[in-house]
C-alpha cells in the first residue's frame, strides 16, 4: 500500500462522512508496520469495529468513530467486505503461548503478613514478553538460550524468537536439561511443534558445546528434513525465520457483521 498517496487522498475518501461542523479528522493506518506510542514503544493494537465508506484497489477505508478513520491495507485482510458494511478488525497484536496478549498484565499471588492470599497485577510500560513454559533450568547454556530466544529480536524488529514461535503455532515444548557431565552426550535443547506454510513438523533448537553455537533441526514424522549448523545466537531468529516464518501472522482479520458476505483472500 502506497501510504504516502493514501494520505494525499484521505479527504477526498473521507467527503460526505465527516460531520458538517466538523474542521478536522484523525485516521490509523495499518499496513503490517508496527505501531509505535509517543514514547517510543512498540504498542499492540485493540480490535475495532467500524463501517466500511470507501474502498480503492490498495485500501479500504473504515470509519471508526465521529471523524475517525482506520486505512486497512486491501493485501493484507482476510475478507474484503462491501462499502457499507460493518465490520469487526483485528490487526496483528503479539501473544504469549497460553494465546493470551503479550501487553496483558502479569498477575501473581502475594500474601498479608497474616497468610492471606492477595493476586498482584504488573504492568511493565513497553513490555510485551513471551515467556517459554519452561520451569527454571539447572544447565547455564539451556537458561541462556531461553533468555536469547524471549529476548532477541526476530528480523521483522517488533517480535522477539518466542512471538514468532507462537504465531508459528508451537506447541508440545519439550527441553533437555543436562547435568554438565552430560552436556555432550546430550546437549541442551528446545524443541516444538509448528504448523505453518513453510514447515509442519518438529524444531530442536540445540546448544553445541564444542564450538559454542547452536544447529536446528527439522525432523517430520521422525525422520530428519534439514539441520543447520553453525547458528551464532544472534542469527537465531534469521535463521528460524528462513525455516518456519510464513509471513501469514501480519494478516489484518477482518469479519463482516453485516452487508453482503466480504469475498475472502
Amino acid at each position: 500500500m502506497d501510504t504516502q498517496a493514501i494520505r494525499a487522498q484521505m479527504r477526498t475518501l473521507v467527503v460526505g462522512h465527516v460531520p458538517s461542523n466538523v474542521r478536522s479528522f484523525k485516521f490509523n493506518l495499518f499496513d503490517g508496520e508496527p505501531k509505535v506510542s509517543t514514547l517510543g514503544f512498540h504498542i499492540d493494537p485493540k480490535p475495532f469495529e467500524g463501517r466500511v465508506i470507501a474502498t480503492t484497489d490498495e485500501a479500504i477505508v473504515v470509519k471508526t468513530g465521529r471523524a475517525e478513520f482506520a486505512v486497512l491495507d486491501r493485501s493484507l485482510v482476510t475478507e474484503v467486505p462491501d462499502e457499507g458494511a460493518k465490520v469487526q478488525v483485528e490487526p496483528y497484536v503479539r501473544r504469549r503461548f497460553d494465546g493470551q496478549r503479550a501487553d496483558t498484565p502479569e498477575e501473581h499471588t502475594e500474601f498479608t503478613a497474616d497468610g492471606k492470599p492477595y493476586t498482584v497485577q504488573r504492568f511493565v510500560l513497553g513490555s510485551a514478553s513471551a515467556k517459554l513454559p519452561i520451569p527454571e533450568p539447572r544447565c547455564p547454556e539451556l537458561q541462556a538460550l531461553i533468555q536469547q530466544m524471549e529476548e532477541l529480536p526476530a528480523p521483522d524488529g517488533f517480535r522477539r524468537i518466542t512471538h514468532m514461535l507462537v504465531d508459528a503455532g508451537a506447541r508440545d515444548i519439550t527441553w533437555v536439561d543436562p547435568l554438565p557431565t552430560d552436556i555432550i552426550r546430550t546437549p541442551p535443547a528446545i524443541g516444538f511443534t509448528v504448523a505453518t506454510m513453510k514447515f509442519q513438523g518438529f524444531v530442536t533448537v540445540l546448544y553445541v558445546r564444542g564450538l559454542d553455537l547452536y544447529a536446528v533441526e527439522l525432523r517430520r514424522d521422525g525422520e530428519l528434513v534439514e539441520r543447520v549448523d553453525g547458528v551464532f545466537f544472534d542469527t537465531l531468529g534469521e535463521t528460524l525465520e528462513r525455516l518456519i516464518d510464513d509471513g501469514s501472522w501480519r494478516r489484518i482479520r477482518v469479519q463482516c457483521l453485516s452487508g453482503r458476505k466480504a469475498f475472502r483472500h
